[in-house]
């Protein structure tokens, strides 16, 4: 007999009537437990809706959400919405009481009937968020990072099945995100805590998320590993989600030496490299731009513009003339 499957919506829609209409067309789909679930796409998607649904902030016009195989309840059944097992997480902190001290912020959520396993708790989440030196100080001198750590902590402190991230890091600045992160990264490890979120960052969901789920126009169009759909991707939106990649017409691949019969060739800044050449150096450098261990070049042929990867930075100017080779495409 087969297990019981975690989190699942069964096919669900919902709708939102307007000049555009928006929201989610007849999805499905099953997130796996104790994994870091990504939901991608542009704005307007459907991302935030479906976290929604998830949570059970929102109830579907069609199907049905369910954890662990029984139905999740909307706002229109539940007097506080949002399932019991699951916590989400915003880019918006204004749950904060800044006049209160970190540690009653998170403290005072946990019962006062045991109050050596709530202080017990309470520091273990400090650390586990790396905000433990926080503890004292009053949550109106914090920093955005630094209450998006705390907005964290309040969550995970009643010990959530399921977190749910809605744009998590817009707040947190670009120094201080990636060890947010890994902390993250390391609850899930050590507690196998289910994470579910919503990003707009790249470099977000591949070095986090176990699984991408990409919505277009309220569709998911693909799902997989990071590095597959990276690599891989099965859909020419995808591949622009995933980095900012060099996209040509079939006219325009035939002109770079590319032998297709695709109508758009991909090619990653990382596959085109710049070298020199003794017979052929037919691209100009139009722009160099420094991004501290690499530079961005931005080459150019006549009316075709590349961005290419440079790991040596410095070694091209502007007005240099180069060769380029290209070692990998994708057709769609």
């Amino acid at each position: 007999m087969a297990s019981t499957p975690f989190l699942q919506a069964i096919a669900i829609t919902k709708t939102y009537p307007g000049e555009r209409i928006a929201g989610l067309k007849k999805t499905s789909l099953s997130i796996q437990p104790q994994k870091i679930t990504a939901i991608i796409g542009e704005s307007g998607s459907g991302k935030s809706t479906l976290l929604k649904l998830l949570y059970g902030l929102l109830s579907p016009d069609e199907g049905e959400m369910q954890f662990k195989g029984e139905r999740i309840w909307g706002p229109e059944e539940k007097l506080i919405p949002g399932h019991d097992a699951m916590k989400m997480v915003t880019q918006d902190t204004d749950g904060l009481n800044v006049y209160a001290k970190v540690w009653d912020n998170i403290a005072v959520l946990m019962p006062n009937t045991d109050v050596a396993a709530k202080e017990e708790r309470t520091n273990q989440v400090l650390k586990q968020l790396n905000i433990l030196h926080l503890a004292d100080k009053q949550a109106f001198f914090l920093s955005g990072g630094e209450k998006q750590r705390v907005s964290i902590a309040r969550a995970l402190i009643t010990r959530p099945e399921v977190l749910l991230l809605d744009e998590p890091f817009n707040q947190v600045d670009t120094s201080f995100r990636e060890g947010l992160q890994q902390d993250i990264r390391q609850i899930v490890h050590d507690t196998g805590l289910t994470v579910i979120m919503v990003s707009h960052d790249p470099a977000e969901v591949l070095s986090m998320a176990d699984e991408l789920i990409v919505l277009k126009d309220g569709e998911i169009i693909e799902a997989g590993h990071p590095k597959t759909l990276y690599q891989n991707p099965q859909n020419l939106y995808t591949a622009r989600l995933l980095t900012n990649c060099n996209i040509l017409s079939h006219q325009d691949a035939a002109y770079c030496g590319i032998s297709t019969k695709a109508d758009n060739i991909v090619i990653y800044p990382e596959w085109a490299t710049p070298t020199g050449s003794w017979t052929r150096k037919d691209w100009a450098v139009k722009q160099v731009l420094f991004k501290g261990s690499y530079e961005d070049l931005l080459v150019e042929k006549k009316h075709i513009t590349l961005r290419l990867l440079n790991d040596q930075p410095g070694k091209y100017q502007v007005g240099d003339k180069v060769h380029i080779k290209i070692g990998k495409y994708l057709e769609f």
